[in-house]
């Protein structure tokens, strides 16, 4: 069983930056593509961004490419989602997902394992 546990959402300013943290555990974390979706209110889920196992390669969403970075790093076995310069349409809950598949995919039933979500508001 792989659990997801994303952390980091606050309430920030418009401008500001903030770091999101998905911690993986229960299976090796490395084997697994991993990615960045988020829900705005009143909208669907949408793709944010995606790496590979080997952390190599990344994918973004037009939206966000200039201003947000995805990593991971393995020794903490966690993934994060760097977002600067946080605009009020950034605001979403952010969930982080895991494919036992190929990497980079940009919707989600590519993913099988999903957090909980956390949330980002943005004041302007």
């Amino acid at each position: 069983q792989v659990r997801l546990v994303e952390s980091g959402g606050k309430t920030v300013q418009a401008g500001a930056s903030l770091r999101l943290s998905c911690l993986v555990s229960g299976r090796t974390f490395t084997r697994y593509p991993m990615a960045w979706f988020r829900q705005q209110p009143g909208k669907e889920r949408e793709f944010v961004a995606a790496i590979t196992q080997s952390g190599i390669g990344t994918s973004y969403a037009n939206s966000v490419k200039d201003r947000f970075m995805i990593f991971r790093e393995d020794a903490q076995n966690t993934i994060f989602l760097q977002i600067d310069n946080l605009k009020p349409e950034d605001a979403a809950v952010y969930y982080c997902a895991a494919s036992t598949g190929d990497g980079l995919g940009r919707t989600e039933n590519l993913y099988e394992y999903w957090g909980q979500g956390t949330q980002v508001i943005v004041s302007s």
